[in-house]
């Protein structure tokens, strides 16, 4: 028991140190909370390209997962919906989360130091790392590819709201659709 809560106080400090630890940079250093993407807002363009994102991505996702044989994790999943709640709640949170560390702090300072493409890469390469720490299986670096998508989200919109949303509703959607149960 002491074991779980040892586990939820250190997940809930790296949390809130991910969300609110960007935002106190900009202050220490000066500088603009819009430069790292940090003023959340979305243009008409990038309500489109999360649409765009989103069907690309989750349409043929759907496909595949639903004629996947249950063996390999495919089918539609239900889960109890206390289970539903409080992994859709989690989800969501961690988009926020995630998207203001990853996307726009870590992604901003690793564009500046090493030019967009090395810099993307990097920052998408560590948010695929992280999601080895709760559950330690490879497949959790698959992760890579959608962070990619995000990281073109908050690069080409300049914020990260479009890549919280594509995050968000991605989470939702393995709730449902997940292809590897427990991954």
């Amino acid at each position: 028991m002491a074991g779980f809560i040892l586990a939820n106080v250190i997940g809930l400090v790296a949390a809130a140190f991910m969300l609110y630890f960007p935002y106190t940079w900009c202050r220490w250093k000066n500088e603009s909370e819009e430069s790292y993407g940090l003023k959340w807002f979305m243009t008409r363009q990038a309500k489109i390209d999360v649409i765009i994102a989103l069907a690309v991505t989750l349409i043929p996702l759907t496909v595949i997962v639903m004629y996947m044989p249950r063996s390999w994790g495919g089918g539609l999943k239900t889960p109890s919906f206390w289970d539903a709640l409080n992994i859709l709640g989690g989800g969501i949170a961690a988009a926020f989360i995630e998207e203001t560390f990853f996307r726009g702090w870590l992604q901003t300072l690793a564009v500046r130091r090493f030019g967009a493409v090395t810099g993307i890469i990097i920052a998408t390469a560590l948010f695929a790392s992280v999601h080895l720490i709760a559950v330690r299986k490879a497949v959790r670096l698959l992760t890579f590819f959608p962070g990619l998508i995000m990281a073109l989200l908050r690069q080409r919109n300049n914020t990260v709201m479009p890549g919280i949303i594509y995050h968000a509703v991605c989470n939702v959607w393995a709730v449902w659709f997940s292809p590897l149960p427990g991954a």
